[in-house]
C-alpha cells in the first residue's frame, strides 16, 4: 500500500497512525504543500478533492482519511476496531462523524492558525474545541475508550488533533480523562507519534 500524506496534516496521521497499528507494511509518500503538489494535475486525479491523505492499495484508491480507516478495517476484517454489529457500527460512526465535524472545525482550525497561517479566527475556534473536548471529557469518565470498551478507528479518528490541541492555543490540562486516553492510545504496538510544531502552547514547552 502507499500512503501519499503530509507530515503536518491530523487527516493524514490518523490513516498513517492506523496502518502502523494494523501493522500493514506501506510507502509513505510525500505531498509538498508548499510546491502546492496537492493541487497539481497528477494528485488531482488521485483525489479531485486537493486534499490528503490518500491511499493506493494495489491500484484501488481511496481519500478522506476517515474513509480510509474504514477501508482498512474491512479489508483486514478487524471486527475488533470496526464492530459488524449494528450498534458497534453505530457507536463508531458517531464518533467519526464527531471527527469531521466538531474536531474539523474545533482543534483542527485552531491549529491550522498557528501551523499554516489559517484565516479563522480564535475566538471562534477556540471556544468551540473547548466545548467539543468538554463533551468528550465526560464521555471518557468511567471508561477506557471512546465507543467500546477497547480501541476502534474512533479513537484513531479523534486522536490526533485531540493530541496537538496545544498547538492551536487549546489547553488539555483542564482535561484528565482526555489526557490519559491520549496515554493509553500512545501505549498501543504500533502506535507512531504525529509530529509536533512549536507553536500556541507548545512554544512554551519548547523554550
Amino acid at each position: 500500500m502507499k500512503l501519499y500524506h503530509h507530515p503536518l496534516s491530523g487527516h493524514a496521521h490518523r490513516a498513517r497512525l492506523f496502518l502502523s497499528l494494523l501493522g500493514i507494511e506501506h510507502e509513505l509518500v510525500v505531498v509538498d504543500f508548499a510546491r502546492r503538489e496537492h493541487k497539481q494535475a497528477d494528485f488531482l486525479k488521485l483525489n479531485s478533492f486537493g486534499q490528503v491523505p490518500v491511499l493506493d492499495d494495489a491500484g484501488t484508491i481511496i481519500s478522506d482519511s476517515n474513509a480510509i480507516l474504514v477501508y482498512l478495517a474491512k479489508k483486514t476484517g478487524r471486527t475488533d476496531w470496526l464492530p459488524e454489529d449494528a450498534a458497534g457500527a453505530a457507536a463508531v460512526q458517531r464518533w467519526l462523524s464527531v471527527a469531521a465535524g466538531q474536531i474539523a472545525h474545533g482543534p483542527a482550525q485552531a491549529r491550522l492558525i498557528n501551523v499554516f497561517k489559517a484565516p479563522y479566527r480564535p475566538e471562534e475556534v477556540i471556544p468551540r474545541s473547548h466545548a467539543i473536548l468538554a463533551l468528550i471529557e465526560q464521555e471518557l469518565e468511567g471508561r477506557g475508550w471512546i465507543a467500546a470498551d477497547r480501541p476502534t478507528i474512533a479513537d484513531v479518528a479523534l486522536y490526533s488533533y485531540v493530541a496537538r490541541a496545544p498547538e492551536g492555543d487549546v489547553d488539555l490540562q483542564p482535561y484528565p480523562e482526555i489526557r490519559a486516553w491520549l496515554a493509553r492510545t500512545e501505549a498501543l504496538p504500533g502506535f507512531v507519534e504525529f509530529e509536533k510544531t512549536p507553536v500556541g502552547l507548545r512554544l512554551s514547552e519548547a523554550l
